[in-house]
């Protein structure tokens, strides 16, 4: 007989489709010859199949109770056809881990709501960081943890809330290259298990110390204003997240840099990477074998940060996206006054900072909001790899930028412009519209007018209302020979012309 599935793996399955389906419709994905609507039906031609499916359920944020193709109704399956290879492995364990994930939460108790049960919490970055279920809002791999059993998932994904021991190792110090860090490392207990065996000179210490797993698994809250990014060999979502030696050197040079800058700027504040490191072998950082610490600042009595992304996530009371617990308790029920409360907060300071040559990748992850009474205060930013770094327009304003590794560095405007809009407003702003308008019927114009009118009167501010958005295309870059190097998709803009 064959099993009968559960509506959670039903529903991940349509989760994780809908975001596939959401790539075909707009990517530059491989075979893909033709894209056409008719009616409310998408049709897609890739590698000489025809795909169908509804037009609406490929929009972006999309959320459709059920959704098949014809080429069925099982992402992994879809894949197998287009593109024969490892990404249908990722799609199948994206939907396993999400199934695992959903399966995990409680029902809604009709209790307190999330921001006052953060509040009560010892940690509430950490409570509102672990309600983040589904992952990626755009990515098919959205809970893509390649290399980690379920077991290991329950043990160490934020979603289950699970509390996880640190080890620390002393390496001699001829095998050490810190960054205002002594000879010393935090591993994770994965690290420990499959790592540390392969280098015999580490010594374990006794020293345990319990921490709790942030958004992105690797990084832990050891206590409310400490942050430890450790290195896992795990491909989640785009990338294998190790600690490369390019983020151990700039992590303490990039964190004067941006804060001095980000005091210029309304609203937003830059968590300090204080120190990083790593093990050497044969002179080359181990990126296995590294951590970045991170500081978060204290928050004042009654005030709760939460990332971005978790505005989107299911409350504990309710099952709503948490943002609606934000537009009732303090936006008087009124979405277009929270539209302008975070696009207010959010579009200013990115759109200054970019003025004065810095790109910051202002994703749902990236971004994390500071909510008191129900309204958003201020905003944080926390974690460098994404950024980009113009020392050519540094210096036109009197700046000098520090000498930075890797990839960081461009003086291109297009390539700094496309970090923040991608980032912040297709993708972050483009979901509170998006949800707003499907939860409480909000009209999307007048929304994105509000945005608009956040951003109308600051430099550089006119490519916002002119041709199309950008938007990250994930599931080509996890089909490219070069995974993780940024490819770009278009969205039609809203704000066209409101210049």
């Amino acid at each position: 007989m064959p099993a009968i599935e559960s509506p959670t793996l039903t529903g991940a399955r349509v989760a994780v489709l809908a975001r596939l389906w959401g790539a075909l419709a707009r990517e530059p994905l491989p075979g893909v010859t033709s894209r056409s609507v008719d009616g409310d039906t998408l049709t897609v031609t890739c590698g000489g199949r025809t795909i169908t499916g509804p037009a609406a359920a490929a929009r972006p944020f999309a959320a459709p109770p059920a959704l098949s193709l014809n080429l069925g109704d099982d992402p992994g399956d879809v894949a197998r056809q287009l593109w024969p290879g490892a990404f249908a492995d990722e799609l199948d364990n994206s939907v396993a881990n999400l199934a695992l994930a959903r399966a995990a939460q409680p029902p809604p108790d009709g209790g307190p709501s999330t921001m006052d049960r953060a509040a009560a919490s010892p940690d509430p970055l950490v409570y509102t960081e672990q309600c983040v279920v589904d992952g990626h809002p755009l990515h098919p791999c959205c809970r893509t943890r390649m290399g980690l059993s379920p077991a290991e998932v329950r043990a160490y994904a934020p979603e289950h809330r699970p509390v996880v021991e640190l080890r620390v190792v002393v390496p001699p110090k001829k095998h050490w290259y810190g960054v205002q860090c002594p000879p010393w490392l935090f591993l994770h207990p994965w690290q420990v298990e499959h790592v540390l065996d392969r280098y015999p000179f580490l010594t374990l210490t006794d020293k345990r110390v319990p921490a709790h797993p942030l958004m992105s698994l690797r990084t832990l809250a050891r206590d409310p204003t400490s942050h430890i990014k450790t290195a896992v060999d795990v491909q989640m979502t785009s990338a294998v997240r190790t600690v490369s030696a390019a983020a151990v050197h700039n992590g303490p040079l990039l964190s004067g840099l941006l804060r001095e800058l980000a005091g210029r700027t309304p609203s937003l504040a830059v968590l300090p990477e204080v120190a990083a490191g790593a093990v050497v072998v044969d002179d080359e950082p181990v990126r296995s074998l590294a951590m970045v610490l991170r500081r978060m600042p204290a928050l004042a009595p009654g005030e709760v940060a939460l990332p971005l992304a978790a505005l989107f996530a299911p409350s504990p009371a309710t099952g709503r996206p948490i943002v609606l617990e934000l537009v009732n308790q303090g936006y008087q029920d009124d979405p277009l006054s929270c539209v302008d409360a975070l696009a207010g907060l959010l579009l200013p300071p990115l759109l200054r900072l970019l003025d004065l040559g810095i790109g910051l990748e202002a994703h749902g992850q990236n971004v994390l909001a500071v909510v008191r009474g129900g309204r958003f205060v201020r905003l944080l930013y926390r974690d460098f790899g994404g950024v980009r770094i113009s020392p050519r327009r540094l210096a036109a304003h009197g700046i000098e930028a520090p000498p930075l590794r890797g990839d960081l560095v461009s003086d291109d405007p297009v390539v700094l412009r496309t970090k923040v809009f991608a980032s912040a407003v297709s993708t972050v702003l483009g979901e509170l519209v998006t949800v707003l308008s499907r939860e409480l019927g909000t009209d999307e114009d007048k929304a994105w007018r509000r945005v608009a009118g956040a951003a109308r009167d600051e430099p550089g501010a006119a490519a916002l209302f002119t041709g199309p958005l950008p938007v990250k295309a994930t599931t080509a870059m996890r089909l490219a020979d070069h995974p993780v190097d940024d490819i770009w998709t278009v969205l039609d803009n809203p704000m066209e012309g409101l210049r």
